[in-house]
């Protein structure tokens, strides 16, 4: 009877170990990123649940689409540039440059994106401003309580937050 035992124990620790070098075989299915098409839904969903919490009217919702298109419109040659910053420093990083001269280098383009991104922030903070300003005082109100949910949602996405403490189940006693 012991016999058995450790046979069937042994058996089952030899197939634990087949198993779990045969999903070491296996490649990782990657999620498919979405497609256009998806991304386009899912935008104008936003975009209807962001109105439609706002209440906004159908002028201001022109209004906003107007200011959303100029926005882009800005943002997007300072965008561009980021964009092409990055890939010169990554070709700096690449090169067979002394490291000094990649530093020297990297320490320019840094310099440069710092002030291209200091810039995208001026264009947010404007298209912000032109936005409440075609908003009523309750609609204001609402987009600030929107605002500071967001920002709460983001701390606790990106683990910025400590979640609360358990509680204890025991007492203390004085």
């Amino acid at each position: 009877m012991k016999k058995l035992a450790i046979m069937l124990c042994a058996m089952t620790v030899l197939a634990g170990y087949a198993a779990a070098a045969e999903t070491k075989n296996v490649p990782e299915q990657r999620k498919q990123p979405p497609s256009k098409e998806q991304m386009e839904q899912f935008r104008k969903a936003h975009e209807a649940a962001f109105e439609q919490k706002l209440g906004l009217t159908e002028v201001q919702k022109l209004k906003a689409r107007d200011l959303r298109k100029e926005g882009h419109a800005k943002m997007e040659p300072v965008m561009k540039q980021i964009f092409e910053k990055k890939q010169e420093a990554e070709a700096v990083r690449n090169s067979k440059i002394s490291t000094q001269a990649q530093e020297e280098k990297l320490t320019q383009i840094d310099k440069d994106l710092a002030a291209l991104k200091k810039e995208a922030g001026q264009i947010r903070k404007q298209n912000m401003k032109d936005f409440e300003a075609i908003l009523t005082k309750d609609q204001k109100s609402t987009l600030k309580k929107m605002k500071k949910e967001g920002r709460k949602n983001f701390k606790r996405d990106k683990g910025l937050v400590k979640p609360p403490c358990p509680p204890h189940h025991f007492e203390i006693k004085k």
